[in-house]
């Protein structure tokens, strides 16, 4: 079942159970929120990651999973320079994934290489409930 946290104009966020279907609901979902915002040309990149982290976090943590997306501006954020879609996958395990390099036979071992090639900037932080793995994309036209 897919819990809707908040949709508030220029924010989604929603919690996924830790279950196999949880890739699948996440991805419809993020579909769902950049086709209603007119991110169409984000829509494949940003789907293949966050399957790739909402995997990860299957993978490794039992509990539920958040998937944040946020459409950053310069005028309403003064942390950003350029125009972006900030995506972010949290669980509640507090170790940090890390990169390892996959040989062409390993089936995985993929998804942190993907993000480091596809996203703007990307990065890891910790807080008290678990991490969050987030990555920044180019607005489209901006």
């Amino acid at each position: 079942m897919i819990g809707v946290i908040e949709t508030d104009g220029e924010c989604a966020e929603w919690a996924f159970p830790a279950e196999p279907g949880a890739v699948r609901t996440a991805r419809h979902a993020v579909l769902g929120k950049l086709l209603a915002w007119g991110l169409d040309p984000l829509c494949e990149v940003t789907v293949l990651l966050v399957s790739e982290l909402v995997t990860n976090s299957l993978r490794y943590a039992s509990g539920p999973i958040g998937v944040r997306l946020v459409r950053r501006y310069p005028a309403t954020d003064g942390q950003v320079e350029d125009p972006s879609l900030l995506v972010e996958v949290s669980d509640p395990l507090p170790d940090p994934p890390r990169e390892r390099p996959a040989t062409a036979d390993d089936e995985g071992g993929r998804g942190l290489h993907l993000v480091a090639v596809s996203a703007q900037r990307w990065g890891t932080r910790r807080d008290k409930t678990g991490k969050t793995v987030w990555f920044e994309l180019p607005l489209p036209g901006e």
